[in-house]
């Protein structure tokens, strides 16, 4: 009785995943993405940029900023085509 164990199961509540429409979803998806993708192109770019400046152009500053350039170009692209 009070002591024996039931046998009914227990059975959680179901919960929405997510009380955002899918638009919105996809939506900050997609800024995720583009956002992840502008850092990490940029911060390649410069690197890049940098080791050509001191490589190659006697330690100028134009390199480094052509590389972060060209990174947040690439980014852009991908972001705009998706």
């Amino acid at each position: 009785m009070g002591d024996s164990p039931s046998t009914e199961q227990f059975t959680p509540a179901r919960v929405a995943p997510s009380s955002r429409p899918v638009s919105e979803a996809l939506l900050n998806d997609k800024w995720d993405h583009a956002i992840s993708s502008l850092l990490i192109r940029s911060s390649l770019g410069l690197s890049f940029g940098v080791v050509f400046s001191v490589l190659l152009f006697k330690r100028r500053a134009w390199p480094a900023w052509v590389g972060l350039g060209f990174g947040a170009g690439r980014a852009w692209e991908e972001a705009d085509g998706m």
